[in-house]
């Protein structure tokens, strides 16, 4: 592999690293147009355990809206430990564990989560994009609502 192979593919490499954590971001902030561009157009595998299973960003996207965006509802998604394998000029899998914390502002009540997400990766018109991902949740923590 020459010198320029290689540069490539780390280059690729940290796109798409600031990618995913561009969408946690975008979750946390509730940006919902960062979200959606963060997933390819047309049909994509989204496949969120009990939150759900999406075949376009858009349905994904609405589902989140209603659910996320609203003003007692905080998330934190602390992304970590990625292991990002290219397989090709334009195509990449990866894994990432997840760390989410959530808090209803309302009552007090929290949810921690932990997981894994198992992703792949596309390169469309020069930009990275999730075309598929899935979360599966190992551990989670609730406390009850403070009274």
């Amino acid at each position: 592999m020459t010198l320029e192979q290689r540069i490539a593919r780390l280059e690729a490499v940290e796109v798409i690293r600031e990618l995913k954590h561009r969408y946690f971001n975008a979750c946390d902030l509730k940006e919902i147009e960062v979200i959606r561009d963060c997933f390819a157009e047309g049909e994509i595998a989204i496949d969120y355990g009990p939150v759900g299973c999406f075949q376009d960003r858009d349905s994904f996207v609405a589902l989140y809206q209603s659910l996320a965006c609203n003003e007692r509802v905080i998330d934190l998604h602390h992304g970590a430990n990625p292991e990002i394998e290219l397989a090709g000029d334009d195509e990449a899998v990866g894994r990432w564990a997840l760390y989410y914390f959530n808090l209803d502002a309302e009552t007090g009540a929290t949810r921690q989560l932990g997981g894994i997400y198992q992703d792949r990766y596309r390169r469309i018109d020069g930009r990275w994009k999730i075309v598929e991902t899935v979360f599966r949740a190992h551990s989670m923590v609730e406390s009850a609502a403070a009274t």
